[in-house]
């Protein structure tokens, strides 16, 4: 997993008016939460807020990063869990964070890669992904950048699915009956597969 540098400002006032004096001055309200609990065992949240530049790398990326959070100087490692926009005017409202550490295992959206010639696109297919990501748990030393999936051996209208996948270190958590991808048969192959046929 790629690493990213964020720096924050502690936020000694929340609510929907602090949090809207804050947007105003062109900042992010964020939180943080990790092992800290209240009494009835709910997460604690650290708030704290970032400027839009600060953010930028990290939030408009296809990439997943670990994120090195330095909060008035205070440092953890994090990942982003949550994101908010604006409805209308898509303006990024606010971030939620994730503590982790190099033991406990985490559950992130992986992207997928699709590698090699497939047999069905050689025969005149077209290959299709059906999803862009898939969740996996594991530490997040674990976890790569991307999922390397081998369709060489995939055939006319067949299917990939998370049930047939194995990553050595990784859980899958993602849905066994998710098709990951598949070689779709278009009008030329179609064309093809009736000619012989005859």
């Amino acid at each position: 997993m790629k690493t990213i540098d964020v720096k924050g400002t502690m936020r000694t006032e929340t609510g929907k008016k602090a949090t809207a004096q804050l947007r105003k001055q062109g900042l992010i309200p964020c939180n943080l939460y990790g092992e800290k609990k209240d009494k009835d065992g709910n997460p604690v949240a650290q708030s704290f807020s970032v400027t839009a530049d600060e953010v930028r790398n990290l939030v408009y990326s296809p990439d997943i990063f670990c994120v090195n959070l330095n909060i008035d100087g205070k440092e953890c490692k994090a990942v982003m869990r949550e994101l908010q926009f604006h409805p209308v005017s898509d303006q990024l409202l606010h971030i939620d964070f994730y503590e982790i550490t190099e033991k406990k295992p985490i559950v992130m959206a992986v992207p997928i890669k699709l590698n090699g010639l497939a047999e069905g696109v050689r025969a005149g297919g077209k290959l299709a992904a059906n999803v862009r990501s898939l969740k996996v748990k594991a530490p997040y030393t674990a976890i790569p950048e991307k999922l390397n999936i081998d369709v060489t051996s995939l055939g006319l209208g067949k299917t990939i699915k998370v049930a047939e996948l194995n990553f050595e270190g990784l859980e899958m958590i993602t849905s066994p009956s998710v098709v990951v991808c598949q070689v779709k048969m278009t009008r030329n192959a179609k064309s093809a597969a009736a000619a012989a046929e005859a």
